[in-house]
């Protein structure tokens, strides 16, 4: 789709059961805020919708947790979110919540219109049932151990160590959350949706279609979901916090969160519809519309999977695009809000934003560095010296240096006016200023059409660096030495100066254009300062040397950035480290505790079985991170006899230099199995402490490869 009609954007619905923190914001929120600011900078017809997602099992888990409703709940989350989201300069034109009214007739005439032309399955199956506390069990309120990782706390529908989509029968030793019992099976009808049926569809739109325009963590989730054989799926279960399936055989049921959180998207543009005297349904049902959904890569399969399925089927119209962003980590560690490692939202906002007049400025620099460390392609990670380097070193001494003094020397050596620009001066050096701002217009434009903000955002710095440069090169201040003797600069020295300034405050409007996506605040001052109207940073006028009229006067500078010192990024470091002891200390873990959940008792067996097992001591001769895959890596490991290929999924505790030459205990007789189309032949035995950190389990001192463990 070359030139859409209309653009509707969405944001993942984050779920109301707690606050959000900067990594949530880098991943699936500000790239679509700097998109859709780009797009109405263009003059676009473009809505931007998103929402709290307020249903699922777990807001009635943070109820309990609270000891209060799950209205109470969503509806204190979705005040602290929309105000956060607000705060932090997103500019969504609704942020509606799956709670309204308007939303759970919009699901519920989404599922009858499935319903009604045969396309769901109805089935009866044995599903988790809680005998203590008389209810069904959804996926959330059931627990046990990962059957990939080992994690003793995994969900029934996650594990949220490793990652791991699971269903309920997968866990090991399963327990129900709410009695701590081993829930027993008991029959129930659910209604699904037959995704099996259509792999040759999603084969051919993802793989096909959008192999070219798709970010390859996107296609390469999809192609493994797709080539591992999709399954059926519930779209309804039993749970008293939904919304109701509108079938009379079906009281008690809820709508699956999955299927009706998406739905969503199309209940907020109806909400924003009527609030603007519009009509919604081109904007779902107009091919000549661009629906884009920005996410992280835990809502891949939800949104290049099971919501297109859901749109074809009911006659909507399919994403042109769905950006995938990683996950950001933090000062060396995963991102976690149940652990304390985190910088919530509201937090930063209260320590930085609400603390100071000029809060703007910080969230401009939190919005700048979270872009420039975008987890595009990869996972990556904010630091507090990091930030205060991007701020300071790039922020300040780059961009607001350079606009700083354009404004100065203007008001000092040119009265304070645009001055006039003589053409029969023009040099090779002012030409190629005028070339760069021309070319970087059109670079930063590719850029964001295809997604590629971080790399869009250093082009822009790297046109503030050349206007420096370009002022460093022609020394104005030098320039106004050269007077007559009214003290004045001569008249070809005054020239020389009109024009080097003169380019500056082109170059100065210029930028205020292109980092108005990503920037708001800091272009809205520069606006301010240069006494135009916002009207000036529709993108059209970028590229241009003519923005600001001759003899124009302009208000004094202001300070776009302010640096961030010492002290600032040491409180925030120890505030981050007292949150996670402090919660370590609120839910203590005792030795023998952390025994029991890191190896949870089994099945007895006896001798025989044990015996069956091949441990040996080997040696790892090379490691490397397997493409494609964040938490594998591929070793090789000498035992003696011979050397074998093992797939382990270590990648996010170790770095594959640091374990060269480390013994390991290998499982060697397990049967081969491919992992991201690697054979591997046998298993490391890893430990893991209370804290969740991965040792190898290993000899005291080294023996010979290939010796037995008995």
């Amino acid at each position: 789709m070359n030139d859409p009609k209309r653009y509707l954007i969405t944001s993942a619905l984050p779920y109301a059961n707690g606050p959000k923190h900067i990594g949530h914001l880098a991943g699936a929120y500000l790239p679509a805020d700097t998109y859709v600011r780009y797009l109405r900078a263009r003059q676009k017809d473009v809505v931007y919708v998103c929402g709290s997602d307020e249903h699922g099992a777990a807001i009635t888990i943070q109820a309990m947790k609270e000891n209060t409703t799950p209205r109470e709940i969503v509806d204190k989350y979705h005040a602290m979110l929309k105000s956060n989201m607000a705060d932090l300069g997103i500019s969504f034109d609704i942020y509606h919540r799956t709670s309204e009214p308007i939303h759970h007739e919009t699901a519920q005439e989404f599922f009858t219109a499935l319903n009604d032309k045969g396309l769901l399955e109805v089935k009866e199956t044995e599903q988790y049932f809680d005998a203590e506390a008389h209810t069904f069990l959804a996926d959330r309120y059931i627990t046990g151990t990962c059957p990939v990782c080992g994690n003793p706390s995994a969900y029934g529908d996650q594990c949220e160590k490793c990652g791991t989509s699971l269903s309920p029968e997968q866990l090991i030793n399963p327990r129900s959350t709410l009695s701590g019992n081993e829930p027993i099976k008991k029959a129930t009808t659910h209604w699904y949706l037959p995704l099996n049926l259509y792999e040759d569809f999603l084969r051919q739109w993802i793989l096909e279609d959008h192999k070219s325009d798709w970010k390859a963590n996107v296609l390469g989730q999809c192609k493994g979901w797709i080539e591992a054989g999709l399954q059926p799926r519930a779209v309804t279960r039993d749970l008293d916090w939904g919304v109701p399936v509108p079938l009379k055989e079906a009281a008690g049921k809820v709508l699956y969160v999955w299927f009706d959180a998406p739905i969503g998207y199309i209940s907020a543009t109806k909400q924003w519809a009527l609030d603007n005297g519009k009509d919604w349904k081109p904007y779902w049902q107009d091919k000549d519309t661009k629906l884009v959904h920005f996410i992280g890569k835990d809502n891949i399969v939800f949104h290049c999977i099971i919501f297109p399925v859901m749109l074809k089927l009911h006659g909507d119209i399919l994403p042109e695009n769905v950006p995938s962003n990683e996950f950001m980590n933090l000062e060396g560690d995963k991102m976690s809000t149940s652990r304390g490692w985190s910088i919530e939202m509201d937090d930063y906002i209260n320590d930085f934003v609400k603390k100071e007049n000029g809060g703007d400025q910080l969230v401009d620099a939190l919005r700048y560095y979270l872009t420039a460390i975008a987890p595009e392609t990869k996972d990556s990670e904010f630091t507090w010296k990091g930030f205060q380097d991007a701020v300071n070193s790039e922020l300040v001494a780059v961009f607001g240096n350079f606009v700083n003094r354009s404004f100065v020397l203007m008001h000092k050596l040119c009265s304070g006016k645009v001055p006039p620009f003589h053409n029969d001066l023009l040099d090779d050096t002012d030409k190629q200023l005028l070339l760069d701002i021309q070319q970087t217009k059109t670079t930063v434009e590719n850029l964001i059409e295809t997604y590629k903000f971080r790399d869009a955002l250093t082009a822009v710095m790297d046109l503030a660096r050349k206007g420096n440069k370009y002022m460093q090169d022609k020394q104005p201040w030098i320039v106004a030495k050269q007077t007559g003797d009214d003290g004045k600069p001569v008249m070809a020295a005054q020239q020389q100066i009109d024009n080097s300034l003169h380019l500056c405050l082109q170059l100065t409007a210029n930028l205020a254009i292109l980092i108005n996506p990503f920037l708001p605040f800091a272009a809205k001052k520069m606006c301010h300062m240069m006494k135009v109207v916002d009207k000036m940073l529709e993108w059209e006028n970028a590229g241009s040397a003519k923005l600001l009229k001759v003899g124009y006067s302009l208000r004094a500078p202001e300070l776009l950035f302010r640096k961030i010192d010492d002290n600032e990024v040491a409180e925030q470091i120890q505030k981050l480290k007292t949150k996670s002891e402090q919660l370590k200390m609120d839910n203590p873990v005792t030795e023998n505790d952390s025994a029991a959940e890191v190896l949870p008792q089994k099945a007895e067996i006896v001798f025989d079985d044990f015996a069956k097992i091949d441990l040996r001591v080997g040696t790892i001769t090379a490691a490397e991170k397997v493409e494609k895959a964040d938490k594998l890596l591929k070793l090789e490991v000498d035992l003696g006899s011979e050397k074998r290929t093992i797939v382990s999924g270590i990648a996010l505790h170790f770095d594959p230099v640091d374990i060269i030459g480390k013994q390991v205990t290998v499982v060697t007789n397990l049967a081969a199995r491919k992992m991201r189309g690697i054979e591997s032949n046998g298993m490391i035995l890893m430990a893991e402490d209370a804290g969740g950190k991965l040792k190898f389990v290993n000899p005291d001192e080294a023996v010979a490869n290939g010796s037995g463990v008995s």
